[in-house]
């Protein structure tokens, strides 16, 4: 099993640039494929970012461009550089992880990971 905690969160304004950081406990890290979600009131979770275990990575058409996802296996540690913000980005934003065959695009569906951290909110003002 895997735990994973998100932290960088807070309040930006538009236009502004943030980075989460997802630290992953464990000795088997780079066994799992990795994904950040974000909720905001009354939507449902959806898919940000995800990166396979060999560095293949896939974005949300909403955030390409904006966003990037990366790791430092060395400190089991997953990253979300988010730049450009806007208001429609606001957010609870989650990490997580799980292990085994998976498609790239399937790492945009929450269904497909069974350890999530506990969200750390992102809130882009206009």
């Amino acid at each position: 099993q895997v735990q994973v905690v998100e932290s960088g969160g807070g309040l930006v304004q538009a236009g502004g640039s943030l980075r989460l950081s997802c630290t992953a406990s464990g000795n088997t890290y780079n066994s799992y494929y990795m994904g950040w979600f974000r909720q905001a009131p009354g939507k449902e979770r959806e898919g940000v970012a995800g990166i396979d275990t060999d560095g293949t990575t896939i974005y949300a058409d909403s955030v390409k461009g904006r966003f990037t996802i990366s790791q430092d296996n060395a400190k089991n540690t997953l990253y979300l550089q988010m730049n450009s913000l806007k208001p429609e980005d606001t957010a609870m934003y989650y990490c997580a992880a799980d292990k085994g065959p998976a498609r790239l695009r399937w790492l945009l569906r929450p269904s497909y990971f069974g350890y999530w951290g506990q969200g750390t909110q992102v809130t882009v003002s206009s």
